[in-house]
């Protein structure tokens, strides 16, 4: 699913990743620990496509046979939009939507129809327990809740692999331990990738395998 070679990120004079190697099967739930600065959120972008890694000899990114680097920015936009997802600490929902239209504005920007995005929106957040969230807007639901929607919205495309950078890391206990198991249930029913930056040990040690980080490479 995921195949990265020798990946390199510099920033100026400050470099990042040091020549990760990774590789990940459809259908893993892959955890990404390490101190702060050890490259973990820099590499999520670069895997989620958010940025681009240095053009190094040997360098490769290729995710569900589609080879990164080959892409235009456009076809880039369109292979990130159909074919991955994103949830974060900060859930960046648009504080002006519902929960319904937050949800769909992936499937919107597919060419989606409002019919039919909006019946995908549904079955998701009834799926995810929010059947009665549809007509609230961000500020109106709890910090869990908001985090469901921001799940509803990375499935909405069917996307192959879902990128997490700290989803819990704004939750509760109660609450984080609700959206780690929901990652699980939604592996065993969706059957997508999970990529998961975290620094919560239990959902580290949930995951079917833990990579840690140090100082830009790959320990294990």
């Amino acid at each position: 699913m995921i195949k990265a070679k020798n990946i390199h990120k510099y920033y100026g004079d400050l470099h990042v990743l040091k020549g990760v190697d990774l590789h990940i099967k459809e259908g893993e739930i892959i955890s990404i620990v390490g101190a702060s600065g050890a490259g973990k959120t820099t590499l999520l972008q670069i895997l989620g496509t958010l940025d681009r890694a240095n053009q190094i000899q040997e360098s490769d990114l290729i995710i569900n046979e589609s080879n990164i680097s080959k892409l235009s920015q456009k076809q880039l936009s369109k292979f990130r939009n159909q074919q991955l997802g994103f949830i974060f600490q900060f859930h960046q929902l648009l504080p002006e939507f519902t929960a319904l239209e937050n949800v769909c504005i992936p499937a919107y920007i597919k060419k989606t129809s409002k019919s039919e995005a909006e019946k995908r929106a549904k079955e998701l957040l009834d799926f995810l327990g929010l059947s009665h969230r549809y007509d609230h807007k961000p500020g109106e639901l709890s910090g869990g809740e908001q985090q469901r929607v921001a799940v509803a919205r990375a499935l909405i495309n069917n996307p192959k692999v879902i990128f997490a950078d700290e989803p819990s890391g704004n939750l509760d206990s109660e609450a984080a331990e609700n959206l780690h198991k929901l990652f699980f249930k939604l592996r065993d029913e969706f059957g997508q990738t999970f990529v998961i930056v975290t620094h919560n040990q239990e959902l580290a040690d949930m995951a079917d395998r833990k990579l840690v980080m140090v100082d830009g490479k790959i320990m294990n």
